[in-house]
């Protein structure tokens, strides 16, 4: 069997890490009341700066789908940032 340089239960925390950054932007972008497209644009940094740290710093790309997923999931944030501040525009007009 192949081993990638991490166990089982450091892929788990390296998952959990991201998610837990995640929800706490969302949730005090909500108690703040940040916008939306705030919201967005940090999330998908960090998204982005776990998918850096997590192609870089860990050996024998043990977490390289994760990091391509951190990746794909912070463009997919890109993308509903510009769709909010498009809407946003819109209903200013």
């Amino acid at each position: 069997m192949v081993h990638l340089g991490i166990d089982i239960d450091q892929f788990i925390l390296l998952t959990i890490y991201p998610t837990a950054v995640f929800f706490a932007i969302g949730y005090i972008a909500k108690k703040t009341g940040m916008r939306q497209v705030m919201s967005f644009l940090l999330q998908a940094a960090t998204c982005f700066a776990f998918s850096v740290a997590y192609f870089v710093a860990v050996p024998n790309g043990g977490a390289l789908g994760l990091a391509i997923v951190l990746a794909m999931f912070g463009a997919l944030l890109l993308f509903m940032a510009r769709k909010q501040k498009i809407q946003q525009q819109e209903q200013s007009v």
